[in-house]
């Protein structure tokens, strides 16, 4: 896919805008630290083009039945299984995640797809006849708008996938704002809704950065935004939007956390601890950051651990054997390495340490080694703060209520896990826990397509989560209609508040 594009501009009314004297930045392969491409960052005018586009089309695609939008997005759903792997290979291109994982990616994507594509069943009101004498009563979902997706590096695919396949679905046009550091996947997905036979200006590309998105939430015609990111930054959003009556869904970051209980199967644990806190390096909201390991069972966890981190396979993500590939960014090397230093300053065993890793063949690349600490405690950086790197601590903690009470005391509650062999504890812990999403003997437990995604505390600002019936929900609002006819109402003014009679 190195030939794919040179310069990534942005798709508007159904065609690419890729005007070569405008401000750019480079787009690196973090694999190899090498310039791979030039990314158009959009100005004012181009942010005014695409908002005018979008509410443009939306009067006939929001006219447009459920059905046939339906049909639009099964046509998408089929190209998107057709070229699943050269969006893969691109993902790994641009994000350095290893290939198994990128194709993993795409294919969460397409579950929420094939989702909306229930469009028609899932936008039902509700109907009452006879509410009162002569009167009946329904309730209809009907579209917002233009409305606008702002969304991850992580997840160049499957995040924007949580969004514009229900938004559309549901008849809104849409905005998305892809991470400017991989831009490509949304002009790949965007070439494949129009060959589905998406009218032009329903579905948009903006590349940009934060004034783009500041832009974007300004203007009078977007009616709504969401968005996944660090929580500063949904924070932000989410008070930028708000203040203005706009709706917005505002996915911040997270520190999830996986309890090891003493009857836990030790071989199980700790193979899903190392896909859960190495995987994709680590740059996952939902990857698991902190192991919690209750009792003894803390003496054969770590041995096990810290050989498997030591022999991680750390490569270039589309060598088939790779485990881990780099991060994202020279940036972000730097700053998790700078977290490294930081646990090391503030007491905590450092027993595996990824700084200065280097793979033979990519010594540019942005590559951190898998990095374990042990005897961490709560009030130090490295448990408080997001790293979002392959960076596992360990705390130890005497039981169940000292393991509960730590990660309910924590400001970020996205995601949770515990292994264990009891049910009566999993059936607590899972009820007890003040976490979004709780998996039980399940490392990473992302909610399919018709259930929904989102975190407790600073891990989301908005009432809705993300997909499943709630992505329904933030892309429409109701409606209620009461209906009576002229020759069942009686005479003469009523002055009394109306009821049931």
């Amino acid at each position: 896919m190195s030939g794919f594009q040179e310069v990534v501009g942005h798709y508007i009314d159904g065609s690419l805008l890729a005007e070569a004297s405008a401000p750019s930045q480079p787009v690196y392969n973090p694999a190899t630290g090498q310039k791979i491409r030039q990314v158009l960052m959009a100005g004012e005018s181009e942010v005014e083009l695409a908002v005018q586009s979008s509410q443009q089309a939306f009067a006939d695609w929001s006219a447009t039945p459920p059905i046939q939008r339906a049909r639009v997005l099964f046509r998408f759903l089929e190209l998107m299984n057709q070229h699943k792997e050269a969006l893969a290979r691109l993902i790994t291109e641009e994000h350095g995640k290893v290939y198994a994982d990128a194709l993993g990616e795409v294919a969460r994507g397409i579950d929420i797809i094939e989702f909306a594509c229930g469009a028609p069943h899932l936008l039902k009101g509700d109907y009452t006849e006879q509410v009162s004498r002569s009167i009946d009563n329904w309730t209809v979902r009907q579209a917002l708008g233009v409305v606008v997706g702002v969304t991850p590096f992580n997840f160049p695919c499957m995040v924007p996938c949580w969004m514009f396949p229900i938004a559309l679905a549901a008849g809104n046009t849409f905005i998305l704002k892809p991470s400017e550091r991989n831009p490509s996947s949304a002009l790949f997905m965007a070439n494949l809704l129009t060959q589905a036979g998406l009218p032009k200006g329903v579905f948009t590309v903006l590349q940009g950065n934060k004034e783009t998105v500041e832009q974007l939430i300004d203007h009078p015609l977007v009616k709504a935004v969401s968005f996944v990111g660090s929580t500063p930054i949904a924070q932000a959003i989410y008070e930028r939007g708000a203040r203005q009556g706009k709706r917005v869904q505002a996915l911040g970051g997270a520190k999830n956390h996986l309890v090891v209980m003493p009857d836990a199967n030790l071989e199980l644990t700790v193979d899903a601890l190392m896909g859960a806190a190495y995987g994709s390096a680590g740059e996952r909201c939902m990857a698991i950051s902190v192991a919690v390991l209750v009792g003894d069972i803390a003496d054969k966890v770590i041995p096990l651990l810290k050989s498997k981190v030591e022999t991680l396979v750390i490569d270039n993500g589309m060598k088939p054997e790779a485990e881990m590939g780099p991060v994202i960014s020279a940036e972000a090397q730097q700053r998790i390495q700078g977290y490294i230093d930081v646990g090391v300053s503030e007491g905590a065993t450092l027993l595996v340490d990824g700084r200065n890793h280097v793979v033979a063949g990519h010594e540019t690349g942005f590559f951190v080694g898998g990095t374990l600490f042990d005897h961490v405690q709560p009030q130090m950086r490295i448990y408080q703060e997001e790293i979002f790197g392959p960076v596992l601590v360990c705390v130890r903690v005497k039981d169940l209520a000292e393991a509960l009470a730590l990660i309910n005391q924590h400001a970020f509650a996205n995601g949770v896990a515990c292994f264990t062999s009891d049910g009566h504890v999993a059936r607590e812990f899972a009820r007890q826990v003040e976490v979004g999403m709780v998996g039980i003997n399940v490392p990473i437990p992302v909610p399919m397509a018709w259930h929904g995604f989102g975190g407790w505390k600073q891990s989301l600002y908005g009432d809705m989560h993300a997909y499943g019936s709630e992505g329904f929900r933030f892309y429409t609002k109701q409606k209620s209609v009461m209906q009576r006819w002229p020759e069942n109402i009686e005479k003469g003014a009523d002055f009394s508040m109306p009821t049931a009679k």
